[in-house]
């Protein structure tokens, strides 16, 4: 792969229009104002992050998370440019010097396809075709539409948000520019390749527009004839990814620190423990001056977030042939230096244990686990039986947008999982106890 294809400032549903712009803002910049403008992106303020939302203490949810990262993204794609274009002259000049707006655009989009309640509705998802009255559904479905669903995945979900073209929509989504969408997209390949991972990159309804921009960017085809299709990484993607893992893992713990899972002492030393002594000597003496815990762990968090961009950084362009050739594997934080890596590995132990399965975060997880489940257990039986009478009045509180009338079975499931997948928290609680009766609209 080569750095003049692989980015690209043409739009997907617009190739053949060519716009007079009026402002001085590149086709990047522009791919994230469209996204911070768009009602997606808004709703992620009410869609939790790992931890219920907030009440008397604001903790991280999926808006704040993904501004946090498209900012440490944007700051990787920009050294990293830097670092490249001393080792590359050619590239000056180039549409390759705007890489730092592309990976803070992707970043702002990396998150958009998630449903309410995160992994848990990711999870109720696949396993009510899986597990559930949805497999009943197997046989009326060709293999490749039922591995989309039974591997249902926010990543592919976000790709297909910001291609598809849903009703009073236009062609391309949110006509986003090629190179910002091949970014977002981590894992390459079609659902059934994801094997017994949950992971893919898009759905088979969004596969022609990922092998048009795949094919136009020149990014590596790795499948061979007769396998299922496969892709090798645009290279942006290992910084949008290294930006997300950065954040959640930085973030989780301050958060945590905040609502008392782990104590000072704990979060003091797992931060510490991504400074060397100079690092270390630097911390004490910001201490004399900086005496409140939570500003502390904030001072703590910030530099050690620094580090670890700087690390990635190296890892990349020490890695850049092989990034180009496909041949680059396992994440930038993985290729860390000792003892960074250890240090990330701890707080990343360290959230399993106390975190993410802490009381506090699986029970959202099982309440959000029931409320998505029981939604998409209803709503495909309503449009699967639309004659019926409560089916009618379920599909009545779809928007218009989404084709619950569609001409095949999978284009019926899909417009249920893009309305229930769209929804926030609140909106989808609401909703689940409307339906249980438990509560009625205020008069």
């Amino acid at each position: 792969m080569n750095w003049k294809q692989l980015i690209s400032n043409k739009r997907l549903g617009m190739e053949a229009l060519h716009e007079i712009r009026k402002d001085d803002r590149s086709e990047f910049q522009r791919d994230y104002d469209r996204l911070i403008f768009s009602a997606p992106f808004r709703r992620l303020q009410n869609k939790t992050q790992v931890f219920p939302l907030p009440g008397s203490i604001f903790v991280h949810n999926r808006l704040t998370h993904s501004l946090e990262v498209s900012c440490v993204g944007r700051s990787l794609g920009n050294e990293v440019a830097l670092a490249i274009l001393k080792k590359r002259p050619e590239l000056d000049n180039t549409l390759f010097t705007e890489i730092g707006s592309i990976v803070s655009a992707a970043c702002l989009a990396h998150d958009l396809g998630n449903p309410p309640y995160g992994h848990s509705g990711e999870k109720a998802i696949s396993t009510f075709f899986s597990e559930g009255k949805g497999l009943a559904l197997k046989k009326k479905l060709s293999e490749k539409e039922w591995d989309d669903f039974i591997h249902f995945d926010g990543n592919a979900n976000a790709f297909r948000l910001l291609t598809h073209q849903f009703i009073g929509r236009r062609p391309g989504g949110f006509v986003m520019t090629y190179s910002t969408l091949a970014s977002i997209v981590k894992y390459p390949f079609a659902s059934n390749s994801a094997g017994n991972k949950q992971k893919f990159g898009f759905f088979i309804s969004e596969e022609a527009y990922y092998k048009k921009i795949a094919e136009t960017l020149g990014i590596i085809h790795i499948s061979k004839e007769g396998e299922p299709l496969q892709y090798a990484r645009h290279p942006l993607v290992y910084l949008v990814e290294a930006a997300d893992d950065i954040c959640y893992e930085i973030m989780d713990i301050e958060d945590a620190h905040k609502l008392k899972l782990l104590t000072h002492d704990e979060t003091m030393e797992l931060f510490s423990n991504f400074f060397d002594e100079k690092g270390k000597k630097r911390i004490k003496e910001t201490y004399k001056i900086v005496t409140d815990e939570n500003e502390r762990i904030a001072y703590l968090r910030s530099k050690a977030i620094g580090i670890l961009t700087e690390e990635c950084v190296r890892v990349f362009v020490e890695h850049e042939e092989d990034i180009l050739n496909g041949t680059f594997h396992g994440t930038l934080i993985e290729h860390m230096r000792e003892p960074l890596k250890e240090a990330y590995q701890k707080c990343s132990n360290t959230a399993y244990a106390k975190i993410y399965r802490s009381s506090f975060v699986v029970d959202v997880e099982l309440a959000g686990y029931k409320v998505i489940y029981t939604l998409i257990e209803l709503m495909i039986e309503a449009v699967l039986s639309p004659d019926k009478a409560y089916s009618s009045l379920l599909i009545k509180r779809a928007s218009s947008q989404y084709d619950v009338n569609a001409p095949t079975l999978y284009g019926k499931i899909q417009a249920v999982l893009d309305y229930i997948s769209g929804m926030t928290d609140i909106y989808a609680l609401d909703l689940y106890r409307k339906i249980n009766g438990n509560s009625l609209p205020a008069v």
